[in-house]
């Protein structure tokens, strides 16, 4: 990587061009890419569960077969007011697409998505009320 003069408006200041400077980018590029991909293939995976067709869902949230066509492909950004419709329609929480779209962004960032409860506290609470017995797990319970 090797700095060269750029003069903006008549200004001059030094740049970084080379290899380093155009991965950075491209990688940027990438990454916003790859969360549109994520978003559609999130709402498809809800939709196909569901067993429902683009026409149905499209309908039901008041969006063009065509936009949600592409939004599903990741070809088009949705805004969050169009996502929170498409997320309506499909009967789920905009809060649940979003967080199964992070936890496949992690993954494919190659980070560990930690379980809802970590082990420990899982084996603290194990400890501490697993000898509770039946009746009185069922009146800490109703508590």
């Amino acid at each position: 990587m090797t700095k060269q003069p750029v003069s903006v408006n008549g200004v001059v200041r030094w740049m970084d061009v080379g290899a380093d400077h155009d991965d950075r980018t491209e990688t940027k590029d990438m990454k916003m890419g790859v969360l549109r991909q994520e978003i559609g293939e999130v709402l498809r995976s809800v939709r196909q569960r569901q067993g429902r067709t683009l026409r149905e869902v499209s309908h039901s949230a008041r969006v063009s077969l065509g936009y949600l066509s592409e939004v599903e492909r990741g070809q088009k950004e949705a805004s969050s007011e169009l996502l929170a419709s498409i997320c309506a329609a499909l009967d789920i929480p905009l809060s649940q697409m979003l967080r199964e779209v992070a936890d496949r962004l992690a993954h494919a960032e190659g980070l560990l998505v930690p379980d809802t409860v970590p082990s420990d506290l899982t084996e603290q609470y194990s400890r501490e009320f697993g000898r509770v017995s039946g009746g009185e797990a069922a009146a800490a319970g109703a508590r």
